[in-house]
């Protein structure tokens, strides 16, 4: 983006694109415009705070100043932030239409656009939402699209709103899964909670992220070790506050287990985590690929355990297909002879 062409990027997270395109967007914005001059979209709240963050390291040399544009959180509070006459705006689409419907944010000055984890905006529902903003911003702007995968929805968004863009792929510094051990443990569902209490015991673990499929059965574990203490949850139906401190104390490794829906497989950049345990075995290759993915993090080795429980076969026997010998049987047996997954 450093040359000013539209740029279409084929990246994951942790690839280091918000460098790719934060570092021209520091050096090239005027700080003496008190205007709106980039916009970066992105999918979650999550992903908003830390680009925001990372933006502002970038460009606090120059003088430039961002803010963070998403649900959750008071707008008045965003309203002020408004009123300091930001340069760069992070923002969620729906929060972003909804200051655009007020009147308190104005895009029509802005000269470069970033659609961030475009892949994961689709899948949330919200290329119309982008369209939309898209439309609103002056055609003369530069864009810069990045998604983990290409879908036609994604092409046809690049097609319809980018000029002759460079087609690149960022690469992560080492590949997710040839840095992450990856084991499965055989164990009935009525024995999971007893497997993950015996793995905090007897595996190194010093920051785990446990993923399960909705945020009632992260509540459910969540309650099953209360007493144990030492866990946090993150999901999509907390208050922002709540969801900030489970990471910030999962950060701040004053909690060993973060128990987290999907919502925390994409988007989120935990540094150092130790383990990835899949409670719940994930729904197909591609999210299972994303989960494991939050460990082994810039060059570290990680490691992924997958839970395979008595009616997981058909989806354990897809992933093996997918993933092949590098997913090991662990050697901690849970199931009585006889009952083994395989």
């Amino acid at each position: 983006m450093a040359a000013g062409r539209d740029v279409v990027g084929q990246a994951q997270t942790g690839s280091g694109k918000t460098g790719a395109y934060g570092i021209p967007i520091a050096e090239r914005l005027d700080p003496t415009k008190r205007v709106l001059q980039a916009l970066v979209l992105v999918p979650t709240r999550e992903l908003a705070l830390q680009v925001a963050g990372d933006v502002r390291a970038l460009g606090r040399g120059r003088g430039l100043r961002v803010v963070a544009l998403y649900g959750g959180q008071a707008i008045d509070r965003q309203f002020a932030d408004l009123k300091r006459h930001p340069h760069i705006a992070v923002a969620t689409p729906g929060r972003l239409l909804d200051h655009m419907e007020r009147g308190t944010v104005n895009i029509g000055t802005v000269e470069i656009v970033v659609l961030d984890e475009a892949d994961r905006m689709l899948d949330m529902g919200f290329l119309p939402d982008v369209s939309r903003i898209l439309a609103k911003t002056p055609s003369a702007r530069q864009t810069g699209l990045f998604s983990a995968t290409m879908p036609f929805e994604i092409r046809s968004i690049a097609s319809k709103h980018m000029r002759a863009p460079e087609w690149v792929a960022i690469q992560a510094p080492t590949r997710t899964v040839e840095t992450v051990e990856q084991f499965y443990l055989e164990v009935a569902e009525e024995d999971k909670v007893k497997a993950l209490r015996r793995l905090v015991r007897e595996e190194p673990i010093t920051s785990g992220l446990v993923f399960r499929r909705t945020r009632h059965r992260v509540d459910r574990l969540e309650r099953a070790f209360s007493r144990d203490g030492g866990v946090a949850v993150i999901h999509g139906g907390m208050r922002e506050s709540a969801r900030l401190r489970a990471l910030h104390d999962f950060e701040e490794k004053r909690v060993k287990l973060l128990i987290a829906t999907n919502v925390a497989s994409r988007g989120l950049d935990l540094a150092e985590i130790s383990h990835v345990i899949n409670y719940d075995i994930p729904e197909d290759v591609d999210t299972y690929i994303h989960r494991i993915g939050r460990t082994a993090r810039a060059g570290r080795r990680g490691t992924a355990i997958t839970f395979v429980g008595q009616y997981d076969i058909e989806l354990f026997d897809q992933l093996q297909r997918g993933i092949g010998p590098a997913l090991r049987r662990h050697s901690l047996n849970i199931y009585e002879a006889g009952h083994r997954a395989h």
